[in-house]
């Protein structure tokens, strides 16, 4: 049980880090004074010209950069795979044959839907 110690306690800080750091630390070094002119989306100086959520967004641009993340984690784990083939042997090779065979799933199905067309 004296093992567990050490991983309760470190857990226990790493509960209470982000805890702390929101809900007590934060209002007491914030301005809390709030007038209508902080309130206001902030446009150069200029008094706003329309509404913030006037402004919508395709949901291209959304799914463009969860891709883009996508294969970016893809690349993160490649690379270590590279540097380890040999020790890996066939066993790593069949696991990267699997894990790219789910991303080319789905950049197939981004394909098919023409996420990655730009307007």
């Amino acid at each position: 049980m004296a093992n567990y110690s050490v991983l309760l306690v470190a857990a226990l800080i790493v509960i209470s880090l982000p805890v702390f750091t929101l809900f007590i630390l934060t209002p007491l070094i914030r301005a809390s004074r709030a007038s209508k002119i902080k309130l206001e989306p902030y446009e150069c100086g200029m008094p706003a010209s329309s509404l913030a959520f006037d402004h919508r967004f395709s949901i291209r641009y959304f799914l463009v950069a969860v891709l883009f993340i996508v294969f970016d984690v893809e690349t993160v784990f490649l690379f270590p795979w590279a540097i380890r083939f040999k020790q890996l042997g066939w066993f790593g090779a069949a696991e990267m044959a699997v894990f790219l065979a789910i991303l080319l799933v789905g950049y197939l199905y981004a394909w098919k839907r023409k996420v990655l067309t730009w307007v």
